[in-house]
């Protein structure tokens, strides 16, 4: 098996050597350490290392900002994000940003390399308590879709046209002019469209618009 190689991002001097006992003594060999977010973006496109250790928290740029960055530079880039935050806040952002893991900073050192190893062969490796957060998560994603299709479903057909034309930025006197009706008209829609769809902003009607394949 090839030798993995691994760039570790902390702000702690005593957290990188730490860090690098335990890649070493795993026989992961460390090729770089960073203390700020912006030098592991520099380090990350220059040594083009397996796995990328991130800490969320550090000076100039944070960790989910420079796992962004990387994985805009090079999409295969893998990133295990090694933090303090139990929130799932963060968790979401990190995995949203591209990050392929999520480990604790209190975790044993055994479930770091597993997911550090998993890491370079492009696989996440999270433990069942995030792994749920995640699977809720989407399950309510996908709850708000189905709800908001239904509540689209209800509108009448001019008020889609209406929707439609709120997606191209038009004011109300020009969906008025184009459909050949009355500003008052065009209001009266849209006050149902937001009643209809339980909101009460002009773009957040033309964001379910676009969902909705209006745009």
């Amino acid at each position: 098996m090839d030798e993995i190689t691994v760039v570790i991002a902390d702000d702690h001097t005593i957290v990188r050597r730490g860090l690098r006992k335990i890649m070493e003594e795993a026989r992961v060999k460390v090729i770089g350490e960073v203390s700020c977010g912006t030098d592991v973006v520099k380090m990350a496109s220059e040594l083009q290392p397996d796995v990328i250790l991130m800490d969320i928290e550090m000076p100039e740029m944070d960790g989910i900002e420079a796992t962004r960055k990387i994985k805009q530079e090079n999409p295969s880039g893998r990133i295990v994000v090694l933090t303090m935050h139990e929130e799932k806040e963060y968790l979401f952002k990190a995995i949203k940003a591209g990050a392929l893991g999520y480990v604790l900073k209190d975790r044993a050192p055994e479930e770091l390399v597993e997911t550090v190893k998993a890491a370079s062969k492009g696989m996440s490796l999270l433990q069942p308590s995030m792994a749920s957060e995640i699977l809720k998560e989407f399950a309510e994603i996908e709850a708000r879709k189905d709800e908001q299709f239904r509540l689209y479903s209800t509108l009448t057909i001019r008020e889609k046209e209406i929707l439609s034309h709120l997606t191209q930025g038009l004011s109300n006197k020009e969906i008025a002019k184009s459909l050949f009706i009355s500003d008052k008209t065009v209001r009266n829609h849209l006050k149902n469209i937001f009643d209809k769809l339980h909101i009460n902003d002009r773009t957040t009607a033309a964001v379910i618009a676009i969902r909705q394949g209006l745009a």
